[in-house]
């Protein structure tokens, strides 16, 4: 990287020390690393291991207008048993769904392994007074959910306002309490790889528990360049600080192999300590049923026909 300037206008010097210093991006040595560890396979041996820990690591998510309870209802019992004929199979680590559906979420999924996630902020958009955005998070924590998904205010930040963005996701984090916050920076609406590290290192310095690539309504999102900006600007902060904070690339993602990537991405970046659901997942509704199909190819040596797994 080359020499770090000085921080952007709007942040303010109790926040200096908190963040290493930004830099500038290589863009060129950036994408030609991604598509180098892209090119990494894993012995057929371990690909099990890999697509089961990947289903581990889903959020179911349905955010469309029409959601309805029914719709909710389906999506968690296939969380909690992905492949109906295969009890072998984990359950993914969440439902990610729209505030009025928590409460569905909720009784659905009481009794198992997984979370109950919400949107939040005037999703997905971020263009609310924080006040209503706040009202929104205390409200989906009181009917249950474990962690809140919010989106940075895009407008706030692409025009240098830096201190509006990190003050917001601070009185988030405080109104979320112990409940986890992911902060969906829409890296596509950022521009720059330069952006997305700085955006990331708000957020984190701000109180994230996990930075977020994308609310899934754009068409560029979870490309591997970004994630792994944004893995290497989570590395940065843990080796200043000492701090964990999780990663979720969310849209685009949807098959076997490109999880695989990832994966691969983030062990070489992070290491075995991220391995984890704890610490890292996938925002990829349409990943589930390919990789069910290629765990049945590795289990019985034959492909199953897609029609074999629900739609949703």
């Amino acid at each position: 990287m080359a020499q770090a300037p000085a921080l952007p206008r709007g942040f303010e010097l109790p926040l200096e020390p908190r963040l290493p210093r930004i830099g500038s991006i290589d863009a060129v040595a950036l994408e030609e690393r991604a598509a180098t560890l892209a090119k990494r396979s894993i012995k057929k041996e371990s690909k099990l291991q890999a697509f089961e820990l990947a289903v581990r690591m889903m959020d179911l998510t349905t955010l469309e207008g029409a959601d309805t309870p029914g719709k909710v209802a389906a999506l968690c019992s296939k969380a909690v048993r992905p492949d109906p004929v295969d009890s072998s199979v984990p359950a993914v680590a969440a439902v990610c769904v729209y505030p009025n559906l928590v409460p569905t979420a909720v009784a659905r999924l009481r009794g198992t392994s997984v979370r109950v996630a919400s949107v939040a902020t005037a999703f997905p958009s971020g263009q609310s007074p924080l006040e209503i955005k706040l009202a929104e998070v205390r409200q989906v924590i009181e009917w249950g959910a474990d962690e809140v998904d919010m989106v940075i205010d895009r407008g706030a930040f692409l025009s240098g306002r830096y201190a509006k963005v990190y003050d917001e996701i601070v009185n988030v984090k405080e109104a979320c309490g112990e409940t986890h916050l992911k902060v969906i920076l829409e890296t596509g609406e950022l521009g720059t790889y330069d952006n997305v590290r700085r955006a990331s290192l708000l957020a984190m310095a701000a109180g994230a528990d996990f930075i977020k690539t994308s609310s899934g309504k754009i068409p560029l999102a979870a490309t591997l360049p970004v994630t792994l900006c944004m893995l290497e600007a989570i590395r940065d902060v843990h080796d200043e600080t000492g701090r964990v904070v999780g990663m979720k690339p969310a849209g685009g993602i949807r098959t076997a192999k490109q999880a695989v990537q990832h994966l691969v991405v983030l062990h070489e970046t992070l290491g075995l300590r991220w391995l984890t659901p704890d610490l890292y997942r996938f925002g990829a509704s349409s990943l589930l049923n390919d990789v069910l199909l290629q765990i049945r190819k590795q289990k019985t040596g034959q492909y199953q026909s897609p029609d074999y797994f629900t739609l949703d």
